[in-house]
């Protein structure tokens, strides 16, 4: 018998618009399961109950015809990402009280679509790492396997969709933080085209490296909260590449991106790393799918070598110098001050130079794969990490540098701007997920999320779920009709 948390977010939106569920009873299913499972998960910064509560009502009250796709459907917004009126901490204890004034444009886009955020999800401190272990919440931790680390800087947006908590979450990537913790936890992470998704009304654009993405269990739950967030905003430094003709849910249910050629290469591009047979096995795997598809899968050199890696490394220590209250300092991880005071060391010039020369890198490496529609590596060198090894010998340069050799993939696609997503296509012999990377143009979201949905037809679906999905009694809602609840 299908339980609440067992449908995918369009399946339980289909239920509200049956009258099998309301978004009430959906919300308070999942604040129950945020309850007993939250904090084993490190899913949560923030929980907003009562207003998420609120939210449900209101969302009830929409009259049939002004409901899209996901209303009235359970989500969770990443704790960096301004929330009006809710404690937003950017992973931080320096932040540990910080309520912002204004919504970030996707908080405004996802609340117009009627779905109802029951909180703020875990982060790393100012999304400077790829796991969330910070001093505001418990440590994001993989559902699959709780001794591992969800990833980040989006782990517990990772950690609340793996464990059931909430059916789709947003996140933010700007070197991996999307794709990394979905490789790890079994789901789905799509980083947009640069611009696809506005970053405001605040920021810069940080050298357009971060954007705003989606997460979830199934291509089409991805596509649909996607097509919620890529609405064009003025004002962005970046210029859109325009959503599709019936928008991006259409093209994962059409699954039909045409016969494409597909670059296949799995050596590590920022750091000389030795990749994981799991890893590689996982890549091999999909490049079969997509053969029998009928594509053309070939083997390629990666677009950009570690030789990228100083230069991106020295925008990385800029980008970790956010604004901080002098007198707050000492309350930044020993991680963040490490970047921190590179970055204080950065001239004008020598920032000026960086960016141009990963610019020149970045043409090369587009001349290199020109005749390729997609790029197929792996997500990770390894398929997972356990919980605090990244800083367990208390050395931050060290630490920084396990990250490099860990994740050498997902940043490169977040200096070219081009959409990439993490598929859950492998899977460990102990059974946890194995991601692989499946990168577009720039500017051809449509093809790259068909193509994800047939690759995730061809291999039977990636809705998998671990053993704690089940950890909760899951006692029926009063009135919800959970007995017919139909898929």
């Amino acid at each position: 018998m299908a339980e609440p948390h067992d449908l995918t977010a369009l399946e339980q939106a289909a239920a509200i618009s049956r009258g099998e569920l309301s978004s009430v009873e959906l919300v308070e299913h999942h604040l129950r399961r945020v309850a007993a499972l939250g904090d084993t998960v490190g899913a949560f910064v923030t929980v907003t109950a009562e207003p998420a509560r609120e939210a449900a009502r209101a969302a009830d009250a929409v009259p049939a015809d002004e409901r899209g796709p996901l209303h009235g459907v359970p989500t969770a917004i990443k704790d960096l990402t301004l929330t009006a009126g809710v404690r937003t901490t950017f992973g931080s204890a320096a932040f540990a009280d910080f309520v912002p004034p204004v919504d970030a444009d996707v908080v405004r886009f996802i609340r117009a679509a009627g779905l109802v955020s029951l909180g703020k999800t875990t982060t790393s401190e100012l999304g400077c790492s790829l796991y969330s272990e910070g001093r505001v919440a418990p440590p994001a931790r993989n559902p699959w396997d709780l001794a591992y680390t969800a990833g980040g800087s989006s782990g517990g947006a990772a950690s609340a969709v793996a464990a059931g908590l909430v059916p789709v979450a947003q996140g933010s990537d700007g070197g991996g933080s999307l794709r990394i913790p979905a490789g790890l936890c079994g789901l789905i992470g799509y980083k947009p085209s640069r611009g696809l998704v506005s970053g405001g009304p605040v920021g810069f654009g940080a050298f357009g490296l971060p954007t705003h993405g989606p997460m979830g269990r199934t291509v089409a739950d991805v596509a649909a909260l996607l097509d919620v967030m890529a609405q064009p905003v003025l004002g962005e430094p970046y210029l859109s590449p325009g959503a599709p003709a019936g928008g991006y849910l259409a093209a994962a249910r059409a699954a039909a991106p045409g016969r494409l050629r597909i670059g296949r290469f799995t050596a590590a591009m920022l750091a000389e790393e030795p990749v994981d047979p799991d890893c590689v096995a996982a890549v091999d795997r999909a490049a079969e799918l997509l053969a029998a598809a009928g594509h053309e899968v070939v083997e390629v050199s990666p677009p950009l070598g570690p030789a990228a890696w100083p230069l991106f490394e020295i925008v990385w220590y800029v980008l970790a110098l956010a604004p901080v209250p002098p007198e707050r300092e000492s309350e930044l991880l020993p991680l963040t001050r490490f970047l921190r005071a590179r970055g204080a060391g950065v001239s004008a010039g020598t920032l000026s130079a960086t960016l141009g020369e990963l610019q020149a890198q970045v043409r090369l490496g587009a001349r290199r794969t020109a005749g390729c529609d997609l790029l197929l590596c792996p997500t990770l060198c390894a398929p997972q990490a356990p919980v605090g090894w990244f800083s367990a010998d208390g050395d931050p340069a060290t630490d920084f540098d396990r990250q490099r050799r860990f994740s050498p993939y997902c940043a490169i696609f977040n200096v070219t701007g081009e959409p990439s997503v993490s598929l859950p296509v492998g899977a460990t012999a102990a059974g946890l997920p194995v991601g692989i990377l499946l990168t577009g143009r720039y500017g051809d979201d449509v093809r790259l999320i068909a193509t994800a949905a047939e690759l995730e037809n061809s291999s039977g679906g990636w809705d998998r779920h671990p053993a704690i999905w089940r950890a909760v009694d899951s006692a029926n809602v009063k009135g919800s009709g959970v007995g017919r609840l139909t898929p």
